[in-house]
């Protein structure tokens, strides 16, 4: 009977390195998707503001 030979011990601290990276990018991307979809939404209602104001002048 033969023992399989066991490969290279797993880098698992690496990996958690690569996989707390990634999750902060993931927050990050998240985060500013968040930002983009608030100025957005504030300039929209700035600009309906504004087209009502000058539909009141007509």
């Amino acid at each position: 009977m033969e023992i399989m030979a066991k490969g290279p011990e797993k880098n698992t601290k690496n990996k958690a390195l690569h996989t707390k990276l990634l999750n902060r990018k993931k927050a990050k991307l998240q985060e500013e998707k968040k930002e983009r979809a608030l100025r957005l939404k504030a300039l929209v209602a700035k600009m309906n503001e504004k087209k009502n104001s000058e539909d009141d002048v007509i």
